[in-house]
């Protein structure tokens, strides 16, 4: 039975650097956040749901239940992100979008101080953010930019003849 790259990819905290792929890189602090934040606005809305007075009627009760849910939806968003680089090509997961990339579209990939991610540059030009490194996460966010560099180094586009 075949896996995606994402299911088969060990997190990017493993040690060894620079070990095969697929690897799937992910932001630790953003994530203990967002999905603890999730879990207490969905538990307190769930208790002060059952705790109104007799007079709420339980379409009240359940849209609490629901508001509560939404937040937790709203929240995922945050803990989402993650980058996977597996053996065909590069996964960009941020909020919203997710982008699929072949190795040579990626030119080169940057953190610069101060900045919450690094940044993609890509082969049209474009620059994309990756949002599954993030720089609050400290010394594992530079040595997971080191290790996605030193994939993209072996992986990236092949030089032009000639040169």
């Amino acid at each position: 039975m075949g896996t995606s790259a994402g299911e088969a990819a060990v997190e990017g905290t493993a040690s060894g650097g620079s070990t095969g792929l697929p690897k799937v890189y992910r932001p630790r602090n953003i994530r203990l956040v967002a999905y603890g934040l999730a879990v207490i606005v969905v538990a307190t809305m769930a208790v002060l749901a059952v705790m109104l007075p007799p007079d709420w009627r339980l379409q009240d009760r359940v849209g609490l239940v629901l508001l509560g849910l939404v937040g937790a939806g709203a929240l995922h968003l945050l803990g989402r992100p993650r980058l996977v680089a597996a053996d065909d090509g590069v996964t960009v997961v941020n909020g919203i979008r997710t982008y699929v990339l072949e190795w040579a579209e990626i030119v080169d990939v940057q953190m610069r101080e101060g900045e919450p991610w690094p940044s993609v540059d890509l082969a049209d030009g474009a620059t994309l953010a990756v949002m599954g490194i993030q720089s609050n996460d400290g010394d594992l966010a530079l040595k997971n930019l080191e290790d996605f560099r030193s994939h993209l180094r072996d992986r990236g586009e092949a030089e032009e003849p000639g040169r």
